[in-house]
């Protein structure tokens, strides 16, 4: 039975090649999946652990939690601290280290690092062994600054250069005094660092005399552990905790792990849409297979052989097709690894230096989707041939599937399509989160259903094809029965196309939708003309309110500070606004009381009021960041969104509890309204700062829409994956089809139907095909897509339901060129058949 599936495999290598690259593409993008996540993990781990070889232990504060009326204060890492942590036993030498936002400008302005990754720190005194000085000396004073050597070079920065930094909005412009090396794994990443004296990197990140930690480097002979216990008896306890330089490694050893897995689960559940793809494809192919070597297979069990060897000569051939799959896919997805994380590079995305990482985890992986996978879906195939009698075989009186098996198929898929669409109108009336998982397990039920009526659907819609198809005469009358000629087959091809067309659809339906919600939040509740903010969402110092506020043509300006508080035994983040101002620059809808904000007069969303059951005229008592408490009332209940909500109480009320005030945005109303003048006199009222970004309603709309809009783009391009298998399952089974109906089309070909004619027919099959397929898919991509919308209407308010008819008939559209570039070759082979050969083929 091994040499029989063997000669088979051999004898069908053409047939096969489809099968094998549906297999193949699966695999690849598991493996390629694998081993860029853990290149890039295994980059950053080394990379991160190598930033972590001047730290032998780390002395950070103590957390302190809140309790009672008071907000817990964490206790401050002192320079007595520091001289305490140096004298320890065992301790060499201690470092203090400052760290906080820096944004850099390059020679055109634009921000460098990518605002995230853009971070500053101090530089310890004269030589610190963290950063070696490769040109210049160490910075000094507020007008100095050191650059890291990878920064320099892309902004072309030298020693003596004047540059523009920013760390909370307004413009600083120090001298670059020095350009050093670092081991740092975020510059390794792509971002920037820049470094200050500690004195003043203390006053530009608000930590005044204080440290964010203590690096102490162990004397020669002591280890990291002995250096941890002689600190822990030196050191207050309630003040600082220590962690070792390889726990510390480990630990960002873990959270690298962490934040990979995110990446790598995505990449794999699209590499699951595309295998799953193609198991239709795989079972289909065998189907056809096992069906053109049915009298083979009679013959066999009529010399001997059981109902077992059979099934098992099948799956023999798929393990063969599956281990040819996995290796060539293995392959290739070495081959997209290394591309992916070149490609990173291009995007600017740069990682950390390190080999390609190839596990054994990965090639068992690749081994065990491709063999296991192929051998699942031509095990059903392999099954149902060997049920067939030798001389019902030998006959081809099985060749016409039972009425008591499409009752029962029929029976079965209008049970799953039910449940699964009583299951998901279910999941739509419940409350957000807690609706997710139903809908889920819904809409995999809805899917199974449809694929499994797909059979009894073909005929209907694909008889509505019909008067589109008389156009074409003879072939478009053939093509439409060929089409239902076989259901099980035809649903096979389209349900492949139909999975991947409803998940983008749906994504589609559910993108689009939310961006008109979010920009209509967004836009709906403002009547500033310009948002403010830092581009990498930091806080903002007041001092860029003031700018703002002395600018030509500002009438109106109004922070926007969170500020901690404790309130009933919680805490809570107050709101910081111009009491003056607030109302003339935001629309809340007002649902009891008035909008009223100053003195001891605050504005409450309606959130939290539920939460605290308060309505217009409640009072409450606040205690501050300086423990100092106070009575206040709510004036009014708004409406709250997912872009204003919170406790509104007055910046001069705030004032005197605050140590530091940030801002998050400033809200500015100006008297010529928004206008391409107006915004560059307020970006050149910040000093052209390229960390701080000047918004009007537009520009907010325009980033709500460029976000949705790259999701969408890295989606479609992920899910293009499995539309590629679904081309490969319908080339595969035209391909077969015309080998099937060989016999059939010489006898077309000697009364008269010319090659263009078969070319047609076979196009215009594949066609209406496809485009069955892309119907069912768009049209249960709308439902998901309705049913995920309603899931969120609950805490979306401005939520509405938009269906992008445009991208929709785009897509069906897509259904159709599938279908005809699917067709090209097995057209151009029926069409080349010779006529005389096809009428004696068996």
């Amino acid at each position: 039975m091994f040499r029989t599936a063997l000669r088979n495999v051999l004898a069908h290598k053409a047939r096969l090649l489809m099968t094998v690259l549906a297999v193949m593409l699966g695999v690849a993008f598991v493996s390629g999946t694998l081993v860029f996540t853990n290149t890039i993990s295994d980059a950053y781990q080394k990379s991160s652990a190598k930033g972590f070889d001047q730290v032998d232990v780390a002395v950070q504060p103590e957390y302190a939690e809140d309790k009672g009326d008071k907000l817990g204060k964490d206790p401050e890492l002192t320079r007595p601290l520091l001289d305490k942590a140096a004298a320890a036993p065992g301790a060499d030498s201690a470092i203090g280290v400052v760290t906080g936002f820096t944004a850099i400008a390059d020679k055109d302005g634009k921000l460098i690092g990518g605002g995230f990754q853009s971070q500053g720190g101090n530089y310890w005194g004269e030589k610190d062994p963290r950063y070696p000085i490769r040109t210049g000396k160490a910075p000094s004073g507020k007008d100095e600054v050191a650059l890291d050597v990878k920064t320099a070079e892309r902004a072309g920065y030298e020693v003596g250069d004047k540059i523009r930094i920013s760390v909370d909005g307004p413009v600083l412009t120090p001298t670059v005094t020095a350009i050093f090396t670092t081991d740092d794994g975020n510059v390794a990443a792509g971002g920037s660092l820049a470094l200050f004296d500690t004195a003043t990197a203390q006053r530009l990140f608000h930590k005044s005399g204080t440290y964010d930690e203590i690096d102490v480097k162990a004397a020669p002979g002591t280890s990291q552990s002995a250096l941890q216990a002689n600190l822990d008896k030196v050191l207050p306890k309630d003040v600082a905790s220590t962690t070792t330089g390889q726990e510390l490694a480990d630990d960002q050893a873990v959270q690298i792990e962490a934040s990979m897995s995110g990446l790598k689960t995505g990449l794999l559940v699209f590499a699951g849409i595309a295998l799953f793809v193609g198991t239709f494809i795989i079972a289909n192919t065998f189907t056809m297979l096992v069906a053109q070597r049915t009298k083979e297979l009679a013959l066999l069990r009529a010399v001997g052989a059981s109902r077992k060897q059979v099934t098992r000569s099948v799956l023999l051939e798929a393990f063969l097709v599956g281990a040819v799959a996995a290796v060539t896919g293995l392959l290739a997805g070495i081959g997209i690894g290394a591309g992916l994380r070149a490609l990173m590079g291009t995007l600017d995305a740069a990682v950390p230096d390190g080999p390609l990482v190839i596990t054994p985890g990965t090639v068992v992986t690749s081994f065990a989707v491709g063999i296991l996978i192929t051998m699942l879906a031509a095990w059903l195939p392999g099954r149902r041939a060997a049920k067939i009698p030798p001389v019902a075989a030998m006959s081809s009186v099985h060749a016409a599937a039972t009425t008591k098996s499409l009752v029962l198929r029929n029976t079965l898929g209008a049970l799953f399509a039910a449940a699964g669409t009583a299951v998901v109108l279910y999941a739509t009336t419940m409350n957000g989160s807690d609706g997710q998982a139903p809908m889920g397990f819904g809409a995999v039920l809805l899917i199974i259903g449809v694929f499994i009526l797909t059979p009894l659907l073909s005929r209907p819609l694909i008889a509505g094809a019909a008067p589109a198809l008389r156009i074409f005469g003879v072939s478009g009358k053939l093509a439409r029965q060929n089409s239902v000629r076989n259901p099980r087959r035809t649903a096979a091809t389209a349900s492949a196309l139909m999975i991947g067309l409803t998940l983008i659809t749906g994504m589609t339906v559910m993108a689009g939708s939310l961006q008109k919600s979010i920009d209509k939040m967004a836009t709906s509740a403002l009547e500033a003309d310009y948002v403010v903010s830092m581009a990498n969402f930091n806080s903002l110092s007041p001092d860029v309110e003031k700018k703002l506020a002395e600018a030509d043509g500002v009438t109106a300006t109004s922070p926007m500070r969170n500020a901690p508080a404790r309130i009933e035994g919680e805490t809570e983040y107050l709101t910081g606004v111009n009491g003056s101002t607030i109302g003339g620059l935001t629309d809340l809808k007002v649902d009891s009381g008035s909008f009223e904000v100053g003195d001891a007069r605050v504005v409450v969303d309606d959130g939290t009021a539920k939460d605290h059951g308060w309505k217009a005229g409640s009072t409450f008592t606040v205690s501050y960041e300086d423990d100092r408490k106070e009575k206040l009332t709510v004036a009014g209940v708004y409406e709250g969104n997912e872009m204003i909500s919170g406790i509104m109480v007055d910046t001069a009320t705030l004032a005197p509890h605050e140590t530091d005030p940030r801002d998050m945005q400033v809200l500015v109303k100006t008297d010529g309204g928004p206008s391409d003048a107006t915004k560059d006199g307020l970006e050149k009222a910040l000093g052209q700062n390229p960390a701080v970004k000047v918004q009007d309603k537009q520009d907010v709309s325009n980033d709500i829409a460029q976000m949705f809009t790259l999701m969408l783009n890295m989606l479609y391009g992920l899910l293009a994956m499995a539309v590629i298998v679904a081309v490969l399952g319908v080339i595969n089974t035209l391909a077969m089809s015309v080998f099937e109906r060989s016999q059939e089309i010489g006898m077309l070909r000697a009364i008269g139907l010319d090659r263009k004619g078969i070319k047609r027919m076979v196009r215009l099959e594949s066609l209406v095909i496809s485009l069955f397929g892309g119907v069912l898919g768009v049209g249960l991509g709308v439902f998901f897509g309705w049913a995920a919308g309603e899931l969120l209407a609950g805490k979306m308010p401005t939520y509405e339901l938009v269906l992008p008819w445009d991208r929709m008939a785009v897509f069906l559209l897509l259904a159709a060129v599938v279908g005809v570039l699917a067709a090209l070759w097995p057209a151009r082979r029926a069409a080349r058949l010779n006529m005389l050969s096809a009428i004696k083929s068996e």
